[in-house]
């Protein structure tokens, strides 16, 4: 197995650039986080993923956990491994230094995390489930089980599990029957559970056990679901393990991958019942272990990464190494990473590596905002934020690192398909991802059912328009393949706003057919973000070449691989025909134009903006016209009958002043050479969105527009909250904002 080297540099630029490391930096209780030790922080456990986890992964692969007279054995080096990540301290980054962490940004700690994952997979899943479990009780335990276990579980000493699945209740978790029966302080627990990722172990001389379990008089279904700690050893009065609790490993799993990794079937209360403790409230048990299962369902997702980065540099340097013919032009046979379809597949690879990892980190960093912002509002928007985002990253991620795994196979030919080279086990690591904290069709589910339905779409939306503005920053830049990541980008985007809005329209109709489209849309979702992420990348790039910041290629490198994803990954701009049969393009690419009276589409213009009303569409358009380098110059404002009408009815407002002032004035609609004689200024065309005649003759004579076409549409059937403004640019005074919270 090709060396594991942790890609430092990439990590390093998403967490500034994309996650905003140094802003999170700023906020309170994140200040120690300081670009020194950023540095060293990164360094330091890039070497012990590199030195020690990494050359234990192929070990553990041959080796397997094993189950021996009762006791659970870990590969060779697994358990000196564990005392050296828990004695440096590495356990503690995240967590609250009120019970012993360091209090180190989670955007930090996931660029740690994923460093220990794309090292060791099956060492990794140890202190993944383990955070989780921290997090869960700092949330909801009580004074006592925190004074009790959290210090301990922060530093490593001991770990935590999460215990859920029955061999009766897989995902229908509300099918569990593991009972608890009250016994005093505590409650007597008896049941099995299985797939217990690292149920036990020999790293650590106790191990805490999340359990959810069912009260004798509690109602069906997950309403009567109740969560209880029940550790693997009694905790004396001196806070040392003491007797063993009533907790039997049956057996361990026979899997696929992660063979490192003890998946333990455990019984609980074969002796009279194992002894735990209610965590949180009787029948609520979920709720709490929701708390756990988002922490893990964001850290798979970063496995996904994890494990394809490793595939990736597998396949990179046996492709840098593996002679095989000449390829077409050259002379001699050369290693086959000269091969145009090694390299078309290596690019895939590390294109869609890098857009993976920029949402994870970028989501991450949001965890911290909704954490540690002053502002309640904040918080809650960020945290909205993260909720919509963590199915999506468990989701997109853990598909992909398949495919990027199998990939890597492909790259190595046929030996790729031997297990001497070790690309193959990276697939069959991968190969879990999908399936558990939630399959991606229930993650697809929650995107869909919770998450979009929960406010109608909004925050989507909130989203989706967000990643709408990056546009007029990708218009500003002159290198072509900026041209090229925005002619592929804004009908992306654009038709994840068609779905988004087709969703919401539909749920109610017919939620079952509309649930059937949740894995496509979710799929659709992470891959538009996905270009976003990488056109943030590039703009970001640009702006370091531009201040000769850093060093070139890395910079050159991220702006082409942004643009390869971007034709390469993202929808294509063509699409099939529509209702009525109707092409959204022609065969030659030219945008259609609506018969007089037809509702307007995205299509219909280069930009397409959706608003509530006249006053927001006019705001709209002046922060456009003030974020242009070019904004001395104007650009053509073009109001229709509806919206002029609109602003007129207003007192000390009129909609010829607010034209001309914009670059424009009153002039007739169906004059061509008006149009043309703006020369190859920008257009931006307010307009009833649908039954305006006025708007679509306007949008017919889009031939003869030289610039940019930008369509703000007002009155859309259900409009998305639009963005506010901070400020009110020159020559807009007169335009009253409204903006919904």
């Amino acid at each position: 197995m090709i060396p594991y080297s942790p890609p430092l540099a990439d990590m390093r630029f998403a967490l500034d650039e994309l996650a905003g490391l140094p802003q999170i930096a700023q906020l309170p209780g994140c200040e120690q986080a300081s670009a020194d030790l950023v540095d060293a922080v990164l360094d330091e456990a890039a070497k012990l993923a590199r030195d020690v986890l990494a050359p234990l992964n192929d070990v553990g692969d041959r080796e397997r956990a094993r189950l021996e007279n009762g006791v659970v054995r870990t590969p060779s080096g697994f358990k000196d491994a564990y005392r050296r990540y828990a004695e440096g301290g590495w356990n503690a980054l995240p967590f609250e230094p009120e019970h012993g962490g360091q209090g180190l940004p989670v955007a930090l700690s996931t660029a740690i995390l994923e460093m220990w994952n794309s090292a060791n997979m099956g060492f990794a899943l140890c202190p993944l489930l383990n955070i989780g479990a921290v997090e869960l009780l700092q949330a909801h335990g009580s004074d006592e089980q925190k004074r009790i276990y959290l210090a301990k579980m922060v530093s490593g000493e001991w770990t935590g599990t999460m215990n859920l699945t029955e061999p009766q209740a897989g995902s229908d978790v509300g099918a569990l029957r593991t009972r608890a029966v009250k016994d005093g302080d505590h409650y007597r627990i008896s049941g099995q559970k299985i797939f217990i990722t690292y149920g036990d172990h020999d790293f650590t001389a106790n191990i805490v056990h999340m359990v959810l379990a069912r009260l004798p008089d509690a109602p069906p279904g997950t309403k009567g679901i109740s969560l209880f700690l029940v550790p693997k050893f009694l905790v004396k009065p001196d806070g040392s393990p003491g007797e063993r609790n009533d907790i039997r490993t049956v057996s361990l799993e026979h899997k696929l991958g992660i063979h490192a990794s003890p998946t333990c079937v455990l019984a609980f209360g074969d002796n009279g019942g194992a002894v735990g403790w209610l965590v949180g409230e009787e029948n609520r048990g979920i709720e709490c272990m929701f708390t756990m299962m988002n922490s893990a369902r964001l850290n798979v997702g970063l496995q996904g990464v994890a494990i394809a980065e490793r595939a990736y540099q597998q396949a990179r340097d046996f492709a840098r190494q593996r002679i095989q013919g000449k390829p077409i032009g050259a002379k001699t046979a050369l290693p086959i990473v000269h091969h145009p379809d090694i390299r078309r597949m290596l690019l895939a690879m590390k294109a869609q590596i890098e857009a993976m990892r920029g949402l994870a980190y970028i989501t991450a960093g949001m965890i911290d905002h909704a954490r540690h912002e002053p502002q309640p509002e904040t918080r809650a928007a960020a945290q909205r934020r993260v909720d919509l985002l963590i199915p999506v990253v468990k989701a997109w991620s853990t598909d992909l690192g398949v495919e990027i795994a199998s990939l890597g196979v492909q790259v190595h030919g046929g030996m790729g398909y031997i297990e001497e080279t070790g690309a193959v086990q990276h697939l069959r690591d991968a190969r879990i991802n999908p399936i558990y904290e939630g399959t991606n069709g229930i993650q697809a589910n929650d995107l869909l059912g919770r998450k979009l339905m929960r406010d109608r779409g909004e925050a989507a939306r909130d989203f989706i328009a967000e990643m709408r503005l990056i546009d007029r920053f990708l218009e500003m830049q002159r290198d072509a393949a900026f041209a090229t990541i925005r002619t592929h980008l804004a009908p992306a985007i654009g038709a994840l706003s068609s779905a988004t809005d087709w969703v919401v329209d539909n749920w109610d109709v017919d939620p079952a057919r509309t649930i059937a489209g949740a894995v496509p849309y979710l799929k659709l979702f992470g891959t538009v973000a996905g270009g976003w992420v990488l056109a943030r990348a590039a703009l970001a790039a640009q702006s370091r070449l531009d201040r000769r910041d850093g060093e070139p290629g890395f910079n050159a490198a991220k702006i082409s691989t942004a643009a390869f994803y971007a034709e390469q990954s993202l929808p294509p701009r063509r699409r099939r025909a529509g209702p009525g049969g109707t092409r959204r393009r022609d065969d030659h690419g030219v945008r259609p134009r609506p018969a007089l009276g037809e509702p307007v589409r995205p299509d219909h213009c280069d930009h397409m903006v959706q608003v509530a009303n006249s006053e927001t569409a006019l705001a709209l358009a002046c922060e456009l016209r003030s974020s242009r380098p070019d904004s001395a110059s104007g650009f053509s404002l073009v109001l229709d009958e509806f919206v002029r009408a609109r602003v007129d009815a207003q007192p000390g407002t009129n909609s010829g002043d607010i034209e001309l002032g914009m670059g424009f004035g009153d002039i007739d609609l169906h004059d061509a050479g008006a149009f043309s004689s703006h020369g190859n200024r920008p257009f931006v065309i307010v307009g009833k969105a649908s039954g305006s005649h006025d708007l679509a003759d306007i949008i017919m004579q889009r031939d003869q527009f030289h610039g940019s076409c930008t369509l703000i549409a007002v009155n859309w059937r259900k409009p998305p909250r639009p963005p506010c403004l901070n400020s009110r640019p020159t020559g807009c005074e007169t335009v009253t904002r409204k903006c919904s919270t």
